[in-house]
């Protein structure tokens, strides 16, 4: 079958980042294999076991070398894929024959594996949430002061500012940058449990030695950089670990999708708009088209990793004793497609963030249109103290209010100052007085102070604790 004929994921040819997709390729997982078996080797042989170092010299000399159809020869013979690979790098490093996966069982190298690449991706990942929350930093700065129409129901409330919105969407990638750290930080080894869980192989290896027993499982776990290991396990790691990971990341669908979804009614409203190329098709039939597509495509993948997520609570919740294999072919699809569908979306709200558009004509006009009712209450107020009766003002408002609103659906112009001080209740107060009230930057209550404290304080110490997982390769699909 020729590479054209086969089937290849739109996660892959569409839209995941180079540096997502290297780490969950079948080449660096064999490489991370070939290292657990060297680790295990070494550590062996420094706690007594006879390795001789032509074996663990052989081993280092190949690596990096896999030659994955030679793999899937023997996998199509033998139909083990761990096997597979230990025959294959037998056969480059013979001296190392008899020692490789000495003890171990295959989740010696497959779970170890996942939890590697899993903590690499969720690393990769801190630094996209800190790219997104950078972005969304900048646009909530520049636009802290600026007052926009807020919505609740998606019905005019009262007035924020662009800013303040922004800090919402911040907010909750914030959270999802505490959740991931502390994956990054907290996710445990498997280490050397042997076939059930009980190390029985590995204490017959030394000899009845607890003691090296222990050794070797801790040695081999700071060799890949953790500071612990499951205290106990069966013969794989509990998949509770594997659900806390695809909780993380749908909380950043949770975000991703929030963000992309305000961002689409904003759109709506002309608003606000997502960035767009300057020969970007719209639509094949309605060629004056701009459509949120970067939005909706975060939407998209966003429900995808939601549904991940459920999967990984199932596969826990259905594990047999110490282990069923029920969880193996589910892993290899739900794991990696939802690192790198959370990757996409992570590239795609950066995107988004760093080119949003405000038109700010639209949103003073927005503004306009409603600023009348927002000052109803301060008019009110300017009635009481001119001497009127409260309840009597309140019904002249309440029924020019409703009478412009009439109007305004019928396309009139929001008229209800020039109601009020035409109507004998406020005769009293100056219709210059009425006007006053309209300045919008009066209604916005503190939300540029709030802006400012939240970007000096909670986004800034977010960003700097973020700085130890910044990687120089950003590299992504085309947007």
């Amino acid at each position: 079958m020729t590479d054209k004929a086969r089937y290849e994921s739109p996660l892959s040819s569409r839209y995941a980042s180079p540096a997502m997709l290297r780490l969950w390729t079948a080449e660096h997982r064999s490489r991370v294999w070939r290292q657990l078996w060297l680790t295990l080797a070494q550590e062996q042989q420094r706690l007594g076991i006879g390795i001789p170092q032509a074996a663990i010299e052989e081993m280092q000399a190949h690596l990096d070398d896999v030659d994955l159809e030679e793999v899937r020869q023997y996998e199509h013979r033998i139909r083990h894929d761990v096997m597979a690979h230990i025959h294959h790098f037998g056969d480059q490093a013979p001296a190392a024959r008899p020692f490789l996966h000495l003890g171990a069982a295959s989740a010696y190298v497959t779970d170890n594996a996942d939890l590697i690449v899993m903590r690499d991706g969720v690393r990769l990942l801190l630094a996209r949430v800190a790219a997104v929350v950078q972005a969304l930093r900048a646009f909530a700065a520049r636009y802290g002061g600026l007052p926009t129409v807020a919505y609740t129901h998606f019905q005019p409330a009262q007035l924020t500012t662009v800013g303040k919105r922004a800090t919402l969407w911040l907010q909750d990638f914030l959270l999802d940058a505490q959740a991931l750290r502390g994956l990054a930080d907290s996710l445990p080894f498997r280490g050397c449990k042997g076939t059930t869980g009980t190390q029985a192989s590995y204490l017959e290896l030394f000899h009845g030695d607890h003691d090296r027993v222990r050794q070797l499982d801790q040695r081999v776990a700071e060799a890949f950089g953790f500071a612990s290991t499951v205290a106990v396990s069966g013969q794989t790691y509990t998949r509770k670990v594997d659900s806390r990971v695809l909780d993380a990341l749908s909380g950043v669908a949770q975000s991703a999708a929030k963000f992309a979804n305000d961002v689409r009614l904003l759109q709506h409203e002309q608003e606000v708009m997502e960035p767009a190329e300057r020969e970007q098709v719209g639509s094949s039939s309605m060629p004056y088209k701009r459509n949120p597509m970067r939005t909706e495509r975060v939407c998209a993948l966003a429900r995808y990793v939601l549904s991940l997520q459920a999967n990984a609570h199932h596969t826990v919740a259905t594990q047999w004793l110490e282990r069923t294999l029920d969880d193996s072919a589910n892993r290899r699809l739900a794991l990696p497609d939802a690192f790198l569908a959370t990757d996409a979306i992570l590239v795609l709200c950066t995107n988004v963030s760093a080119g949003l558009e405000v038109q700010q004509t639209i949103v003073r006009r927005n503004v306009e249109r409603v600023m009348p009712f927002m000052a109803t209450e301060r008019w009110l107020m300017l009635g009481v103290e001119a001497g009127g009766d409260r309840q009597q003002l309140h019904e002249v408002i309440r029924r020019h209010s409703r009478g412009v609103a009439a109007a305004m659906a019928e396309g009139g112009a929001n008229d209800l100052l020039e109601r009020l001080a035409a109507d004998p209740a406020f005769a009293s107060v100056p219709a210059e007085q009425l006007r006053a009230e309209l300045d919008p930057a009066r209604y916005v209550g503190r939300a540029p102070e709030q802006v400012r404290d939240f970007l000096d304080g909670p986004v800034e110490e977010v960003l700097e604790s973020l700085k130890p997982y910044a990687v120089s390769d950003q590299a992504a699909v085309t947007v």
